[in-house]
């Protein structure tokens, strides 16, 4: 079976990553009924890492492209979950976290990286409800962490 919205997603030039794995008591995916809740995700892709504070340590535009590879590693753990990302109905909702200073107030600048890349992609059925705010440490002291709740047929 061809996956085309795969297809589509690397005509943009774009792959999706081997699927991370959990470094805490967690797991990546859990699946109720026809909703995937995914927890959430880090700018981590191999050797590259966005790590520090937005605006201090990284850029808004590199926190953009941040929250862009999060969003590549959370649909990696899509396809793995259900074989296809023809199956995603709708991005219902994105949670995304600013690792910021006190005084930085533009959290949505930094989170339309992966609000924009899933409408990219998937269009009409990657529009989501969001929160983007911003929290005085993440893990492994990342730019920008992501978590989504997902609707798959």
């Amino acid at each position: 079976m061809t996956d085309h919205t795969l297809a589509h997603l690397e005509s943009l030039g774009l792959s999706l990553p081997t699927v991370p794995v959990p470094i805490a008591a967690y797991v990546n995916c859990v699946r109720t009924g026809n909703l995937l809740f995914l927890s959430g995700g880090l700018p981590i892709d191999g050797d590259r890492k966005v790590i520090g504070k937005i605006p201090t340590d990284v850029s808004i535009e590199e926190g953009y492209e941040a929250s862009r590879i999060v969003i590549l590693n959370r649909l990696a753990v899509v396809r793995d979950e259900i074989g296809s990302l023809d199956r995603v109905k709708r991005i219902v909702t994105l949670n995304g976290f600013v690792n910021s200073t006190a005084d930085f107030y533009d959290h949505p600048k930094v989170i339309n990286g992966a609000s924009e890349l899933l409408i990219e992609i998937f269009g009409e059925r990657g529009k989501h409800s969001r929160t983007a705010l911003g929290v005085p440490a993440l893990p492994l002291n990342v730019a920008v962490e992501i978590n989504l709740i997902v609707e798959v047929e």
